[in-house]
Parts: structure tokens; C-alpha cells; sequence
């Protein structure tokens, strides 16, 4: 699996997202500013309920044009055998089922496919993601998934 079509695919999905936000955060603006919306008695809170939404509409387009820009500066090169687990690493883990993970500046949880293959962001700041760093292909990671203890080979880092 080639890192450069995965990092694109992740980007790519981001701007969708960023599309998708701006185009609901408008409406949802329109909506809090719409004179419809003005308060009929103390109780109607309609408008207000829209201003708080679109504050946070407003805060997740913000941490996705951070992402975007982290992807745009981030350095990718190939891991060797023997490299630890850093940023920008490819890490395809064995456990009962096969995984594939990209270690990424941000957007932890994006999943995108990429030749038929799931591949998850992890952020060195989500739990699996503090773990892998620094390991090695072949190693052994103990962790606990969905409640349950695991235990995962890593495979191959690219």
C-alpha cells in the first residue's frame, strides 16, 4: 500500500468533511439569524439553540482546517525495517483480525479505504497510538479492545 494514496485519501476525505461543515454551519447561521427565529416567549430558545450550534460547527471546521494544514507540512518518508513507530508511519497489525493504522498529526478516527483496505488515523495522542510509538515490526503490544485484553503483532511499518 503505497503512504503517499493513503495521506491524499485522508486529505481528500478531510476536505469533504470541511465542504460538508461549511455548507451546514451557513444554513445553520441563516437559521440563528432568521427573523422567524425570534423568540415568541422567554421559553422559545429555537434561535439560541442555533447560535450554540453553529459556534460549534464554527469550532470543528477550525480543528479541520488545522488538520488539513498539519497534512500539508507533514514529511513522509518510507520506514525500514527496524525504524520505531513515528509520525507518518504505516503500521499493519496482526491480532484476531488484521488492521491497518496511519500515524497522523490529526484527525484521529478518519477511516479511509485505500486499495480495497480500511486504513485508520491514530494521533500519538489516542491510547493505541501512545502504545505503538517506538515499537518495531515484530513486537508484541498487550492492550485491552472493546473491554477485552489483546494481544497484537506488528506486522509490517512502512
Amino acid at each position: 500500500m503505497d503512504k503517499r494514496q493513503v495521506i491524499a485519501a485522508i486529505v481528500a476525505s478531510l476536505e469533504a468533511e470541511a465542504a460538508r461543515l461549511a455548507t451546514a454551519a451557513r444554513a445553520t447561521h441563516a437559521e440563528a439569524t432568521d427573523a422567524e427565529n425570534k423568540p415568541e416567549n422567554k421559553y422559545d430558545t429555537r434561535g439560541l439553540e442555533a447560535s450554540y450550534l453553529a459556534h460549534g460547527q464554527s469550532l470543528a471546521a477550525r480543528e479541520l482546517a488545522q488538520a488539513l494544514a498539519q497534512y500539508a507540512a507533514l514529511a513522509t518518508w518510507d520506514f525500514v525495517a527496524g525504524d520505531p513507530i513515528g509520525l507518518g508511519a504505516l503500521v499493519t497489525v496482526a491480532a484476531p483480525a488484521t488492521s491497518v493504522y496511519f500515524i497522523g498529526p490529526g484527525a484521529g478516527g478518519t477511516e479511509v479505504a485505500v486499495d480495497n483496505r480500511t486504513v485508520i488515523v491514530l494521533t500519538p495522542q489516542s491510547p493505541l497510538g501512545r502504545q505503538l510509538l517506538g515499537r518495531r515490526q515484530g513486537d508484541v503490544l498487550r492492550t485491552t479492545l472493546a473491554g477485552r485484553p489483546a494481544e497484537l503483532t506488528i506486522a509490517s511499518v512502512a
